[in-house]
Order: C-alpha cells, then structure tokens, then sequence
C-alpha cells in the first residue's frame, strides 16, 4: 500500500507544496505571495488563514481530494529545543508557534496549515526536525561566560536527510558514522554529527559561526560591544547587520553568490577577496568540527544552496581543508530537498520504522 503525502513547506514570500506517493514526486508547487498580498498582515502568523486558502485552492485547481491522503506534513518552526524526529502536531505545539513563544518565522506557518487541513478530514498532521533540534553534548553549552549560552538552531532537516542519504550511498547507517556537514545558503551552519545525533553545530539562525551571503558571523567581540553601545545604530538596525544585511550583502551589497561570481570576472579583486575569506571561514569552522568527534570523521559532506558553485565555493574550502580530503571522503550534495525530506521522515513513522515523537512545551 502506497502513502500518499501533502507536504507544506511555507517561506517568506512563498508557500512550496508538494504531494508525495511514497518516494516519488507526483507534484511540486511553489505558491509565490506578493507584497502586495503580505502587506495588509501584522505579522506571519496572521498570515495564516490566507495561506491556507491558497493551497486548498491548488489542490481544487489539481483535482486533488484531500480525503485521499494518508497525512498531512508541515515545515517545523519555531518550538523549544526538541531532539531530532518526526513529531505530531499536537495543541502544545500549536500554542507556541501561534503565540511565537520561541521566535516568529515563516516556518511556524507549517505545523498550523499542516493541521488545519488534517483536522477537517481527520488525518494526522506532522512535522520533521524543525530548525530548533538539539542534541548538543554538553561541553558544547558552555559559552564564555555564565550570561551566555551556546544555542543549537540549523538547517536540521537537510542536514538529517543529507546525512542518511551519504550513510546509504556508502553502504552504512546514519547512526554508524561521525560526519561533518557544511550547509552553505543565505545562513551557513556546519554540523559534528556524532553516530546519529548533531553533538555540536553554530546558531545559524543568529548568525553565529563562518559569514554567509546574509549574516556576519561571530564577530570581534570587543568591537561588537563598542558599536552597540556608540549611538550610531539602534538594536533593531544592530539586529539587521548580524543577521539580514551582514556577510557578502554588506561587503558587496548583494547576497547572490552569481552576482559576486560574475564581479570577480569582471575584475572586482575585492569581491574574490571577500569571496575567498567566507570560504576560508566555511573551511575554519569545518576543521573545528573535528574536536567534537574526537578528531575521528568519516566524511565531509557540504550542501545547501551554493554549494553548486565548484570552481568559486567548493574549490577553495577544499583548497582550505588541504590533505584531509585526500583521506576522507569528501561529498558535495548540492541544493536543499526538504519535501522530500519532509516526505522521508513521515514515510519512516508511517511503515514503523521509527515512532512519531510528541512535543511536549
């Protein structure tokens, strides 16, 4: 018996929706929002309902009944720190995304869309390791000093589904191997994944760890301190430099490495300068990976968005790394598949291969 799957994956100005018959891909969709569609909206979640209405408006333009499907999964957003899994959407979760207890995203419209549908044709509602997973060993808590701490927020869910996908290619399981993951998108977040369970990786969310084409990563301490408190900016604006308007926008104003690429072959020699020092950090932050699995890797994986890039990203963090990758394998998996992800992890729980977590706040 085939499951069938709705899969909603919300963005800022997008809704990705995908239907799923087992692994196989029957539709992909992305619904775009305009500006002016957003604009009458306070806030993501009273996005909510108009969100809702598209997508049961696709699938009556696709013919599609609801009823037919066997669940309905939804992006995570986000929750407090859960471990890695598939969870079912239940009232606890649905109360935190609503009220943003834990920060307002786009992905909180997920698990809600997800269950609205569900409920009305009595279905279960899902989601599958939300950005929020923590399985940080404990060292990896302990930050400078006792006002702050380390916090685990990545891109979990291509992370996880990379990670099994290189297990499987290498004839392995997931939770055999220590691997060190490098996702490189608008946001960067490197993962020590230690025998199934991420033991340490950066705050990707707030711009912790390598600069990436939005965020300015870890920054000199000091002189973060000064800037906050000169008068020159306010913590919104502060806020917008770490993470939105940092990295490749603010050295080269823009956040799409092609456009960076084709000033570097016009002769921009700032650009490839500033180009090579995100990759450098990248290759830093991969072999500091390194510690939390006691120096012991299996692989080196790097993905996301611009890892499609060869001869301007992967080139010269291969370049960094020198002769580790001569030793260890070394996988480039371009891109970010989160509805098949999505997909994945629920199909796991649906033919009892795992069992469904539950969130409990």
């Amino acid at each position: 018996m085939a499951f069938k799957l709705l899969i909603i994956n919300p963005g800022s100005t997008s809704t990705k929706v995908g239907i799923y018959e087992d692994e196989k891909e029957i539709i992909s969709q992305t619904l775009r929002h305009s500006v002016d569609e957003l604009k009458p909206f306070a806030n993501i979640i009273e996005q909510f309902e108009f969100r809702a209405k598209i997508i049961e408006d696709f699938l009556k333009s696709q013919n599609i009944q609801i009823s037919t499907f066997s669940a309905i999964v939804g992006r995570g957003g986000l929750l407090k720190p859960i471990p890695s899994g598939t969870y079912l959407v239940n009232e606890k979760m649905l109360d935190d995304l609503k009220t943003c207890r834990y920060g307002s995203h786009a992905s909180n419209l997920g698990a809600l869309i997800a269950d609205k549908i569900a409920k009305e044709y009595r279905l279960p509602a899902f989601i599958v390791d939300p950005v929020v997973v923590d399985e940080l060993m404990d060292e990896a808590r302990i930050a400078g000093h006792p006002e702050f701490s380390r916090i685990s927020i990545f891109h979990a869910l291509n992370q996880k589904a990379v990670a099994r996908s290189v297990a499987k290619n290498m004839g392995k399981k997931y939770e055999d191997l220590n691997l060190i993951i490098a996702h490189l998108g608008g946001g960067v977040s490197i993962g020590s994944h230690r025998k199934g369970k991420v033991v340490e990786v950066n705050n990707a969310l707030d711009g912790e760890g390598p600069f990436s084409p939005e965020r300015s990563g870890t920054c000199p301490a000091q002189q973060l301190a000064k800037l906050s408190y000169s008068g020159k900016y306010t913590y919104e604006q502060m806020k917008l430099m770490i993470t939105g308007k940092g990295g490749l926008t603010a050295h080269l104003g823009t956040n799409d490495v092609r456009e960076v690429v084709k000033m570097i072959e016009n002769g921009d020699k700032k650009a490839e300068l500033v180009l090579r020092a995100m990759c450098y950090q990248v290759a830093k932050s991969i072999l500091s990976g390194f510690a939390a699995l006691n120096g012991e890797a299996d692989a080196i994986i790097i993905t996301g968005g611009i890892a499609h890039n060869e001869p301007y990203i992967i080139n010269p963090i291969k370049s960094y790394l020198g002769k580790i990758v001569e030793n260890i394998p070394f996988f480039v998996v371009p891109g970010e598949e989160e509805l098949p992800a999505l997909a994945a992890g629920v199909l796991r729980v649906l033919r009892n291969e795992e069992k469904a977590k539950e969130y409990d706040s």
